[in-house]
């Protein structure tokens, strides 16, 4: 029979490993989740509310914004998932809506091609003079620059795969968050089915629909050419 001290040397070595196990765990959940409030919005912030979601190469390979998509209707969101060929007439479709006056707060959601082409269609929105309250890019896969804003651009990329950062032109108004997520063990083709990260697209999703209640300034081109800053957005190549 072991002497009892060091039977309590070894229980205090598992405890140890206990320990820095579950805060290895803590540091991972970090990474990937929001630290917003997950209160959803309002039915009426929500009904004047529309989410794109585009998908990237082939239509088949980010079929995890079917499930946000789902996941955001159930809450009263309207949705459009399309494949992000789609974005310069979903641009033109948001535009006339938000014109007249059906809605308030646009946030576009992308995944790899998808996420490459958001910056294209902030940029023809801002042009048409409209606001876009959130962008989310999930693992773009080209060099992409950011050149008109969103109020928030959040990235989410993972550094040591095909996704890169998105990078800001100079004069970029709104804010821009690079979110680097290797380690977690989501993949290129996994990221947009990784449940932690659906949770924080929807958790980022309600909490800018409810700041979305105080009003936005439509995003126009200076039309004094003493003033002009506008800057057009190069198209993305996919």
């Amino acid at each position: 029979m072991r002497p009892n001290g060091s039977h309590t040397a070894g229980a205090s070595q598992l405890s140890a490993l206990r320990m820095w196990a579950m805060g290895l765990l803590l540091l991972s959940a970090v990474a990937i989740s929001p630290t917003s409030v997950k209160a959803a919005p309002s039915q009426a912030a929500a009904a004047t509310t529309h989410v794109y979601l585009l998908r990237g190469v082939l239509n088949i390979f980010s079929l995890g914004l079917d499930t946000i998509g789902a996941r955001l209707q159930a809450q009263g969101i309207p949705v459009t998932v399309a494949n992000f060929v789609s974005w310069s007439s979903l641009a033109d479709e948001a535009a006339a809506a938000y014109k007249a006056g059906r809605l308030k707060t646009i946030i576009l959601v992308g995944h790899s091609s998808g996420a490459t082409a958001l910056p294209d269609m902030i940029a023809k929105l801002n042009q048409l003079g409209v606001p876009v309250k959130l962008a989310i890019g999930l693992d773009s896969v080209f060099k992409t620059k950011l050149s008109t804003g969103a109020e928030r651009y959040i990235n989410i990329y993972i550094g040591d795969g095909p996704g890169e950062p998105v990078r800001a032109a100079a004069g970029l108004r709104g804010k821009l968050d690079n979110v680097d997520v290797r380690g977690t063990g989501v993949g290129h083709v996994s990221i947009d089915k990784n449940e932690a990260i659906q949770r924080r697209v929807i958790a980022e999703i309600n909490a800018a629909i409810m700041r979305s209640r105080a009003p936005v300034a439509p995003v126009a081109e200076p039309r004094a050419p003493r003033s002009s800053h506008s800057a057009a957005a190069a198209p993305a190549r996919n």
